[in-house]
């Protein structure tokens, strides 16, 4: 029998859900890039990390790899690396206001389990 298997698959042909950003965390997310002219958006990505197994990361870009997928909002530009998106997919971000600690918070509707600081989440 002769099967053709396949090597690869290009994510970016993928239809992505993208993201949802609240008005609270756009407004955030303005604040820091309009710090840095030079900056050209946020990158959200996540690594292994935590008990749970994957960390959410958030930092100022100026220099986006042409690898990554950009996601455009009204005044917020989001980069992601094509081998995050699996995990991070329709995420909505928020940011959030809890007594003297604020912070974004992610509502990824692909995490089934978190843990109790909410710092990492799994996937199964």
């Amino acid at each position: 029998m002769n099967t053709a298997g396949i090597n690869y698959i290009s994510h970016n042909n993928f239809m992505w859900k993208g993201f949802k950003l609240t008005k609270t965390a756009e407004k955030q997310m303005i604040i820091l890039i309009n710090k840095n002219p030079e900056v050209k958006g946020l990158c959200l990505s996540i690594k292994k990390s935590g008990c749970a197994g994957f960390k959410y990361i958030m930092n100022l870009t100026k220099n986006p790899s042409s690898e990554d997928l950009k996601f455009s909002f009204k005044n917020v530009t989001l980069f992601v690396p094509v081998q995050a998106m699996p995990f991070i997919d329709g995420t909505e971000i928020d940011y959030i206001y809890d007594g003297l600690n604020q912070n974004f918070k992610f509502q990824n509707p692909k995490a089934q389990h978190s843990c109790g600081c909410g710092e990492s989440f799994s996937i199964e």
